[in-house]
């Protein structure tokens, strides 16, 4: 065997190992939801938040690690707050989001259909990070989505794919490595830059007629390379840099969906807009 193939055929595991450096240590059944909390199908919305607001996990996340402090954050201001898990492998436990990104968009699809079921509401608030934040397009464009969802917020969304900092151009040296990514960790490889899947997805515009969309990133970003890929072109479209907001902030791509408050503010203000307020570094003390 070649040696780059013994460096490329365990790199799914190289991957699912660093998440676990990266990702706060979940609850007991780290891969499902609370019933409580969020993910309550009880929970009615209310006339000041009345959509539910599903939150959509990243690459190498699950439904409750990549929410832990959003998640109630959301719910302590009276939102009705769900997340799924999405793009499982076979065999691989705890860390998701790894498969095919239009199968996943096809189960957002179905989580969707659920919650708005459950609640009663005509559409949807979705909230994303990373993979989470641009997957969600897909549904939106190709699975009848638009007519379901008022907006999308995407945290450090992989909207344009990444280049890992220069590392994805190595690649086409690796002769059948582009193959034997796309075939362990199809998720991963549907986020490089140029990718077929990310040139459908992108082909005729960035957005979708009805839906407001919103773009947090971060210019730290060290996994959405370049953090400017990020942002999306389109009428009903705001896209943010957090140390536009807040200088200090030093939030990478984790960090930033994981526990950044000052992002968690944008968010409130991007799902009820005619009440938000101004967004400085004092924000992560709201």
């Amino acid at each position: 065997m070649l040696p780059w193939k013994r460096v490329f055929r365990p790199l799914a595991a190289l991957l699912l190992t660093a998440a676990v450096a990266v990702v706060p240590a979940a609850a007991a059944h780290a891969g499902t939801a609370p019933s409580t909390g969020w993910n309550d199908y009880s929970c009615k919305p209310s006339a000041a938040h009345p959509r539910p607001v599903v939150l959509v996990h990243g690459t190498l996340g699950n439904s409750v690690d990549n929410w832990l402090a959003l998640a109630p954050y959301l719910e302590h201001r009276g939102y009705c707050v769900y997340s799924l898990d999405y793009g499982q492998l076979s065999g691989v436990p705890l860390v998701h989001g790894l498969g095919p990104i239009d199968k996943s968009a096809e189960q957002l699809s179905v989580f969707v259909d659920k919650v708005l079921a459950a609640t009663g509401a005509a559409k949807a608030d979705l909230v994303g990070h990373s993979q989470g934040g641009m997957m969600p397009r897909y549904y939106l464009k190709f699975l009848g989505g638009a007519g379901k969802v008022n907006a999308l917020v995407g945290i450090a969304p992989s909207n344009h794919g990444t280049s890992l900092s220069g590392l994805t151009n190595l690649l086409p040296y690796f002769p059948g490595a582009e193959d034997l990514l796309k075939a362990t960790t199809p998720g991963l490889a549907d986020q490089i830059a140029g990718s077929a899947f990310l040139t459908k997805l992108n082909a005729g515009g960035d957005t979708v007629p009805g839906v407001h969309y919103t773009v947090l990133a971060t210019k730290y970003d060290e996994v959405v390379t370049p953090w400017r890929g990020q942002y999306l072109t389109g009428p009903d479209v705001r896209n943010v840099l957090l140390q536009d907001l807040c200088p200090l902030d030093l939030s990478e791509h984790v960090a930033i969906g994981l526990l950044d408050r000052i992002a968690f503010h944008e968010v409130a203000n991007a799902l009820d807009p005619a009440h938000a307020t101004a967004t400085t570094c004092a924000s992560v003390f709201d």
